[in-house]
């Protein structure tokens, strides 16, 4: 262990949830002295915590006490533990270097990191990029937000192989220099940030306000993805999106974050693609005209395959697959292998998922809408008569333009949950003229199903897309999404 740069290094996790458990296991594993911090009790991380004792971490279970950090070289920290805590403010004031165990891994592993983010897309990119690059016969890892945390896999991955990544805003915070921005002796890099060789910003819309303190925090924390390429890496970005597209425009993001609207301000220095609906781009990227899929690299156009032979719904879709197609592309994926993944790809389990037909009606599952704005993608993907089921747990986003398309695409709204008071709200009173009829108000999801069920007319679509997260009754949106198929799927 003599040459092992984590030997003798004290580590302290902060949240013992999946990213937190194994990069313990692998710090430990290369001699680090680790000490993992979690508010729950030792009943609840019972199996956790007997997986690393053989390893000799240390835990510390309860409040987050400030005696935490004594003789701490570093902090983990796991992206559900908010950054405003007092351990954390404590942290920084002391100049201790904050990562992650999705930055651990991109520092670590030897193969080309394709990295996505946005506030909304970003799982069906992914997956999308991923199938892509490996129907070009490169083996391809897919995680970060999504599936196994990759740290884990580190020891399997070769310099050959390709890795796609969604990252989430609270992971990129700690991808950025002021992250890790003193000198010192633990062996990561010291006075610069990280960014995946190539990354994408899908878009920037109104997300996680009840986390980040403004807009402008959270869209400074989405470029970290962007903020620390070289002339060797490639950014794509939307040329349909306001703020991406400004970016593309001028090569730079300057963006007022903070009370004093100090300037978060880089020059992009990756390779700048675009792409979007919006007609063909300025720079290199990918668009649709004449009903065809366009891809443009390496000053060679070429058409993918007809829109006709795309299987997703919406066309906050074919973004998502234009997106893609630079992104795979990028990777050196070949155009015949893009096409092949379109016309095979139907989508992801609860992202405009068809649960069931049944007397006539189809049911929707999109539990992933945990913003209006993905609430709004999802109801401009039906032209069928809908019920709109809406609520969960508020996160201070704005909702008049939610309320808007809702009045124009629902004909009846079933609210549930902890936000069902602030949802209707929004909807009150109903403009004389629009197609909305109802809004009704039931306890939870299931007194919601049972009421959309007695309303749900043939040739109706009954949709769950919430536009709120699941915290006021499930654990994330794929159990409040497998709640729904569930209760769906036993209607008589």
């Amino acid at each position: 262990m003599s040459n092992n740069p984590f030997a003798g290094q004290n580590i302290l996790i902060v949240g013992l949830a999946r990213e937190g458990a194994v990069a313990a296991r692998w710090l430990a594993e290369r001699g680090a002295n680790v000490l993992v911090s979690d508010l729950r009790s030792c009943e609840q991380l019972t199996q956790s915590l007997a997986n690393l004792a053989p390893l000799g971490v240390q835990s510390r279970l309860g409040p987050q006490t400030l005696d935490l950090l004594a003789d701490i070289d570093a902090i983990i920290v796991s992206p559900g533990v908010p950054q405003d805590i007092p351990l954390l403010i404590s942290a920084r004031e002391r100049n201790l270097p904050l990562s992650s165990e999705p930055r651990l891994f991109a520092q670590h592993c030897p193969a080309p990191i394709i990295g996505v983010t946005g506030s909304s897309g970003k799982t069906t990119t992914t997956t999308l990029t991923a199938r892509m690059v490996e129907a070009s016969a490169f083996r391809t890892w897919l995680g970060g937000n999504i599936g196994t945390p990759l740290l884990s896999h580190l020891h399997e991955i070769s310099s050959e192989d390709r890795v796609a990544m969604e990252l989430s805003s609270f992971q990129l915070l700690y991808w950025s220099e002021q992250s890790t921005s003193v000198p010192g002796n633990f062996p990561w890099q010291h006075g610069q940030g990280i960014s995946p060789h190539i990354a994408a910003i899908l878009n920037i819309t109104p997300n996680h306000l009840d986390r980040h303190p403004s807009m402008s925090h959270y869209t400074a924390a989405k470029t970290a993805i962007v903020a620390y390429q070289t002339a060797a890496d490639v950014a794509v970005l939307s040329h349909d999106d306001p703020a991406t597209a400004a970016w593309a425009e001028t090569g730079r993001v300057s963006i007022a974050v903070g009370s004093g609207q100090e300037k978060c301000e880089f020059r992009l220095n990756g390779r700048i693609q675009t792409f979007g609906l919006s007609g063909e781009p300025a720079n290199e990227g990918a668009w649709i005209e004449g009903q065809h899929i366009w891809l443009s690299q390496q000053g060679i156009t070429q058409p993918i395959l007809p829109i006709s032979e795309i299987r997703l719904r919406g066309r906050h879709n074919w973004l998502n697959i234009l997106a893609a197609c630079c992104l795979a592309t990028a990777a050196h994926a070949d155009a015949g292998a893009l096409a092949e993944v379109i016309r095979d790809f139907s989508g992801i389990e609860h992202r405009l998922e068809v649960v069931r037909q049944h007397e006539g009606v189809m049911w929707i599952n999109d539990s992933i809408a945990t913003s209006p704005e993905r609430a709004i993608a999802a109801l401009n993907s039906f032209e069928e008569p809908l019920i709109l089921l809406a609520g969960g747990r508020d996160k201070h986003l704005p909702w008049d333009g939610w309320a808007n398309k809702v009045y124009q695409r629902a004909r009846s709204v079933i609210t549930f949950g902890e936000a069902a008071t602030v949802i209707e709200q929004a909807l009150h009173p109903i403009p004389r003229h629009a197609y909305l009829k109802e809004i009704y108000s039931s306890e939870d999801l299931q007194h919601a199903v049972e009421l959309a069920a007695t309303l749900a007319r043939p040739g109706d679509v009954v949709l769950l897309s919430p536009g709120d997260t699941s915290y006021d009754a499930y654990g994330d949106f794929a159990a409040r999404g497998q709640h729904y198929r569930d209760l769906v799927k036993q209607l008589t």
